[in-house]
């Protein structure tokens, strides 16, 4: 292997349930993709209830230490499912970890008993929005000036639902 390669080669991750040991890093994640980030602790509060569950990408091969590429938070109650929080480092966008983590979450939700899945998100966040109308989510309501921005400027939320059965 040249030395070209070795830092031209591809990133590689793997998914996996979201652990303890990833609520840093996950947090850490949620505060550069998000105005208000969840710290560690509010994390951690949500994943210590039964009915949440969540999958992390760590990257297996191309870095001196494993990073942390992205995370899902998910929620599944009543034959429904939530996606709480997604973030993908903006250093792997367009990637393919943002739809790995959603399918490792439409499948434990469809496990859980799941048979609609749901989310919000930000009517100007055209990444977002691109990958979950690839999934087969449909727009089903709106959160008028529901979010806030770094400016102040307040946005819609989008809600979404994709039916899994």
């Amino acid at each position: 292997m040249s030395l070209t390669d070795y830092f031209t080669r591809r990133t590689e991750f793997d998914i996996f349930p979201l652990e303890e040991g990833d609520l840093v890093a996950a947090a850490a994640l949620h505060s550069q993709r998000f105005a208000s980030p969840w710290s560690d602790g509010e994390i951690h509060a949500l994943l210590s209830q039964d009915t949440v569950f969540g999958f992390v990408a760590r990257q297996t091969k191309g870095a001196f230490r494993p990073a942390v590429g992205g995370f899902v938070l998910s929620r599944a109650v009543a034959g429904e499912a939530e996606i709480l929080t997604i973030g993908v480092d903006p250093r792997f966008t367009r990637s393919g970890l943002g739809w790995r983590l959603m399918q490792a979450a439409m499948r434990e939700a469809l496990v859980k008993g799941s048979e609609a899945l749901f989310l919000e998100v930000d009517e100007t966040n055209q990444a977002a929005l691109g990958l979950y109308q690839k999934l087969g989510f449909l727009k089903v309501g709106e959160r008028r000036a529901y979010y806030q921005g770094s400016t102040g400027a307040r946005t819609a939320a989008l809600v979404m639902r994709l039916d899994l059965r």
